[in-house]
């Protein structure tokens, strides 16, 4: 992980073709990440960055049970329409090689203007704002898309996505009573 200028040169080539929608961004720390939709063409990846997310990190993201080789858990995170299912992948030059660092997400919920999103960063890239740009997209995504309101369902002791769902603009209450969960609420049409 480094700032060295070429890293965004190395990124901005990836891009040369590209029809999807991408972005090259620079990290808190300077370190430029490639940011766009996550592909089929990223399945071997997406499969490699769930399977090396810390205990702690899987825990936040999966909110418990996780089997780290679990390929229908893969099909499911997979199965993108760009409309309903939309994810956001972000990539970073790691050694000389391509590396995801995070992913964002949403789910349309069936009969509602409404989806529900998520959002993991691996744990060397954690605190660097990788995870409000990846959510800043996800969520300029779903207005787009005509949603009106955007949920995230979190463990009460996920303190990082309860201080990046109040950057967001979330409001935040327990799961109806449920003091072990928080739901994140935002309204899109603001």
């Amino acid at each position: 992980m480094s700032n060295d200028p070429s890293q965004q040169k190395a990124l901005a080539a990836l891009c040369q073709g590209e029809t999807e929608e991408h972005w090259i961004q620079a990290l808190n720390d300077g370190t430029h990440v490639l940011i766009r939709s996550l592909q089929e063409r990223d399945r071997q990846r997406e499969f490699q960055f769930i399977r090396h997310l810390s205990p702690e990190s899987r825990h936040s993201r999966f909110m418990g049970g996780f089997n780290r080789d679990d390929l229908t858990l893969l099909d499911q995170l997979m199965d993108l329409d760009g409309h309903n299912r939309i994810a956001y992948v972000a990539l970073a030059h790691v050694n000389g090689e391509l590396h995801e660092i995070g992913v964002s997400r949403y789910a349309a919920m069936p009969g509602h203007k409404h989806c529900e999103c998520a959002v993991v960063v691996a744990d060397d890239w954690q605190r660097r704002g990788l995870g409000t740009l990846l959510m800043q997209h996800l969520i300029q995504a779903a207005r787009r898309n005509g949603f009106e309101r955007m949920t995230s369902l979190d463990s009460a002791n996920n303190y990082s996505m309860h201080r990046l769902a109040k950057k967001l603009g979330f409001t935040s209450r327990y799961d109806n009573g449920q003091f072990s969960e928080l739901i994140h609420e935002l309204d899109l049409s603001q």
